[in-house]
């Protein structure tokens, strides 16, 4: 008896791999975020397979963003292609995309977010599983390039980590696996993935950075996008101790304002860590957040000659005052 494609194979195998190593035994129920492209229904097959076989069960859930005039046709067919791969129940949740300051792809992926979880809580699931694959962590390592981040940005998109606090994971069980993958496993099963076309708009940042990561591949030679992908992995270790090294000294430091002296003892990249977080929290916007603000904020502290304070985005401010740096949107009284 023949076994199945390799491709099908190979994207089942990914999803075990996943689902032993982050979740218990068994896992329970997991739940399939299905947009109808290519990815997500390979995910979607895949996990409809596995769940079972590891003494869980396999729901899926559609997110429907209503920024397109036929959003709604297209989540349902989603939802009737997951089903017939073996999802159940598959549930279908319109949400609003509110502007925000950080741009319409984080927009859509807030407010994505809030109802995976949501769909998460309501169905009793430990997982919620995404189908980005290894390009698209390719894709995520070359903008953080462009944008001059540091390892927090270069180390990609994690495989495991909570919707939020105490909530269920989300687990990305293809980040080693190429798109190509996918849509080979969709045409083995006979499935017809959606093209979004909100793929092939360059007015989304995402759409040209996928352009340029094919213009490398073909003018350095395959490999590049394989190669991004492996960056992104050994750089995660080394966040890892970074984060680590970080929580510590902000335990130690206590909430802002901190002690010049006491920060100027800490490692410059302990240091940034904390100014980034100090900042998010303080209400400045993650997207608009660069390298560039968190180093005036570090001239506070390693180049300190009586300047007045950063502007940071957001309305966000950052200076010292009698040995002691703040963070906020006003000075401390």
């Amino acid at each position: 008896m023949a076994g199945p494609d390799p491709a099908v194979a190979a994207v089942r195998v990914a999803v075990r791999r996943a689902l032993r190593r982050h979740l218990p035994r068994p896992p329970g129920r997991v739940l399939v975020a299905v947009s109808g492209g290519a990815d997500s229904l390979a995910l979607a097959a895949a996990t409809a397979f596995v769940a079972p076989r590891e003494g869980g069960s396999a729901a899926g859930v559609v997110v429907d963003h209503g920024l397109q005039e036929d959003s709604a046709v297209v989540a349902a067919r989603a939802a009737e292609q997951a089903r017939a791969l073996g999802l159940a129940p598959v549930d279908v949740v319109p949400v609003t995309v509110h502007p925000g300051p950080d741009g319409p792809e984080a927009d859509a992926r807030a407010a994505r977010l809030t109802a995976l979880a949501g769909a998460a809580e309501r169905l009793g699931a430990s997982a919620v599983l995404l189908g980005h694959t290894r390009d698209d962590q390719a894709e995520q390592v070359l903008l953080g390039l462009v944008r001059g981040s540091g390892t927090r940005s270069l180390s990609g998109m994690p495989p495991a980590r909570p919707v939020r606090d105490g909530g269920p994971l989300l687990l990305r069980p293809l980040l080693g696996t190429p798109r190509e993958v996918t849509r080979a496993a969709c045409r083995a099963l006979g499935v017809e993935p959606w093209e979004d076309p909100h793929n092939r708009d360059r007015r989304y940042t995402r759409v040209r950075v996928r352009e340029a990561l094919a213009d490398l591949e073909r003018d350095l030679g395959p490999g590049v996008t394989a190669a991004l992908a492996r960056t992104a992995e050994l750089l995660r270790d080394d966040e890892e101790v970074l984060r680590a090294a970080t929580e510590a000294a902000r335990e130690q430091l206590g909430r802002p304002p901190w002690s010049a002296d006491a920060l100027a003892g800490l490692p410059a990249a302990v240091r940034r860590r904390l100014w980034h977080a100090a900042a998010l929290e303080a209400g400045s916007p993650g997207a608009q957040l660069g390298a560039v603000h968190l180093a005036a904020v570090d001239a506070l502290v390693t180049d300190w000659h009586g300047q007045g304070p950063v502007d940071l985005p957001g309305g966000v401010r950052a200076g010292r005052d009698r040995g002691r740096v703040w963070l906020g949107t006003a000075p401390p009284s």
